[in-house]
């Protein structure tokens, strides 16, 4: 194949990735409603129609937005939590530290940023969020749950219930802080997050620890 065939097709390649940047960037400048898909066209530095080519709709651009940045942490995590055995606290602990260090990443927060504010606007995105993340997230950490219940490692809990506890204070926080403004003084402090999210999720709030 000629060289600039190569190249060509190269570009075509990465052409629906360069779109998902543009549009991302557009979301979070503008807001979703806002904006339209000559936006998204015009930052890309291409036309409307070549946008088209790829995403059927501005809706259609926040779903491929969510999926390629979601999914293949949803895959990773829940290949991680079922083939884990062991003391299930280290699989906590392993999945909030893969969660915390891609928040971490300002390009990589602006996705749960800007899907926390869209998902009750648009049904097909809660969806293909629960879809493609939660139901592929949620049975991994609730039979992760329920073995270190049944091994000993764990007291008797509610397994279906506990994974609300385990997951739920990372989103409250991120919602907290880059919906509402509600934030620490050092910014969003994922680690100082991290670290007292699973001291009391190990231990509870009381003084007595076994």
């Amino acid at each position: 194949m000629p060289e600039e065939a190569k190249k060509f097709r190269r570009r075509a390649e990465a052409r629906p990735d360069e779109v998902l940047d543009a549009a991302l960037a557009v979301f979070v400048q503008k807001g979703f409603a806002a904006s339209r898909v000559e936006d998204v066209a015009r930052h890309a530095g291409i036309s409307k129609g070549l946008v088209y080519l790829y995403f059927s709709s501005k809706e259609a651009l926040l779903e491929g937005i969510v999926r390629r940045a979601l999914v293949p942490i949803a895959d990773h995590a829940m290949r991680d939590l079922a083939q884990f055995e062991g003391d299930p606290r280290i699989a906590i602990t392993m999945l909030m530290t893969l969660l915390c260090r891609h928040l971490a990443d300002p390009g990589k927060l602006a996705v749960p940023k800007l899907m926390l504010g869209e998902v009750t606007r648009f049904p097909e995105l809660a969806a293909m969020y629960r879809r493609d993340v939660i139901d592929k997230v949620r049975p991994a950490l609730q039979a992760l749950l329920a073995r270190g219940a049944a091994s000993g490692q764990l007291r008797p809990i509610d397994a279906e219930m506990a994974i609300r506890s385990v997951i739920g204070p990372l989103l409250a926080h991120v919602a907290l802080s880059e919906l509402f403004g509600v934030r620490p003084d050092e910014g969003l402090a994922l680690e100082r997050l991290l670290k007292s999210h699973l001291d009391i999720l190990f231990y509870g709030i009381s003084e007595v620890r076994p």
